[in-house]
């Protein structure tokens, strides 16, 4: 159940963020987190784009599926905290918040922001 909701997260987000940078875009974007990420995190190792070149969420399924649940929770909150920080520098702090606010709300509340 956790790692469905942290997969399905990471969709909303590119689902929110695609109309802006693109899906190649929210997946370089997700590549660069998930790298910045990984000296805490050294099993997170980002997953490949798909031929479309979207983030591969079965790839990032997989890799979830691997640690602990604290462990996905601890990783999960560093990639979206990172994530923020690389798009506010990108589009702006306020626009970021106002993308991600509502899925991260949705998410972790389970009802909509």
């Amino acid at each position: 159940m956790l790692i469905a909701k942290v997969v399905s997260m990471w969709s909303d987000i590119e689902t929110a963020l695609t109309p802006i940078i693109g899906h190649r875009g929210v997946a370089a974007l997700f590549d660069r987190t998930c790298h910045l990420t990984r000296p805490d995190h050294p099993w997170l190792t980002p997953p490949h784009q798909s031929a479309d070149g979207r983030i591969d969420l079965a790839a990032l399924q997989s890799l979830f599926s691997q640690p602990t649940s604290d462990r996905v929770l601890s990783a999960n909150g560093a990639l979206l905290q990172k994530f923020s920080e690389l798009l506010g520098n990108l589009i702006g702090s306020g626009l970021t918040e106002r993308l991600l606010r509502p899925v991260v709300d949705t998410h972790s509340t389970g009802d909509a922001a």
